[in-house]
């Protein structure tokens, strides 16, 4: 008899609200999939770690676990650390088949979501406004691939002439080049869209920016992150509900 088990993956925070943003979002999405065994886990900085998620989901009788991480993007963290987490518990559970669900990646949805957070947040954007696209950061080449499409995408969706992207680690421009060069020459309002998913250190330290920069007069506004917008919990639960004759959607883990 298989008995299947979603086990959630985020990335973690050492932000206590942004983990309690992340588990009450995945708590949403838990109670939109019917599948018996649900358990929340995260990479790094939150517990509980995938080790123990995995776990509890094989005490509750698992035999086939999806894992689902709730990742914007492909990069390391999808292609190397997940992986590397799950390796050792596939080896010590050879009878529970293990899948892993795609990272979100750019989607035509998630571009339309951003639009509809900066309009809804600012009303009506101008051609002069500047968007400044805020991403995580990091080394792998496919994030500014992936941050190329989504900056053409907005700049469409939002009808203006400039959007520019920054990162904050691991990759470069950094935030503070990216925000003190589009407000150098700006002739609208700068909009910050932070390309996040949830509240955490990461946001708190654009949020700092951005209030600074009020406070002395410049026209800025920051988007909230993307978990504000139900898209992306349709995406998280399309993820989960994936079955086994959707294989072409998961990369299996087991070899």
């Amino acid at each position: 008899m298989v008995t299947r088990a979603i086990l959630y993956v985020g990335h973690g925070t050492r932000s206590r609200k942004g983990a309690e943003e992340a588990k009450e979002f995945l708590q949403r999405v838990i109670a939109r999939v019917d599948t018996p065994i649900q358990e929340i886990s995260f990479l790094e900085l939150t517990e509980p770690y995938i080790p123990e998620g995995f776990e509890r989901c094989v005490a509750k009788g698992a035999t086939e676990i999806t894992v689902v991480p709730i990742f914007l993007l492909t990069a390391g963290h999808i292609k190397e650390d997940i992986p590397e987490a799950l390796e050792p518990l596939r080896m010590k559970y050879p009878n529970v088949s293990v899948e892993v669900a795609p990272a979100f990646g750019v989607q035509e949805r998630i571009v339309d979501a951003i639009s509809e957070l900066v309009r809804s947040a600012v009303g009506k954007v101008d051609a002069g406004d500047s968007v400044l696209l805020v991403g995580r950061g990091s080394s792998d080449p496919a994030i500014h691939e992936a941050f190329a499409e989504i900056k053409t995408g907005l700049a469409e969706r939002l009808g203006v002439f400039r959007v520019s992207v920054c990162y904050l680690a691991a990759t470069t421009p950094l935030f503070a080049e990216g925000i003190e060069s589009i407000s150098s020459d700006a002739t609208g309002r700068v909009l910050v869209v932070p390309y996040l998913l949830f509240a955490g250190l990461l946001l708190s330290e654009v949020e700092r920016e951005v209030r600074k920069r009020q406070h002395a007069g410049q026209d800025i506004l920051l988007i909230e992150p993307l978990s504000r917008h139900e898209v992306i919990q349709d995406i998280v639960v399309e993820r989960a509900n994936v079955s086994e004759k959707e294989g072409a959607r998961v990369a299996t883990v087991n070899h």
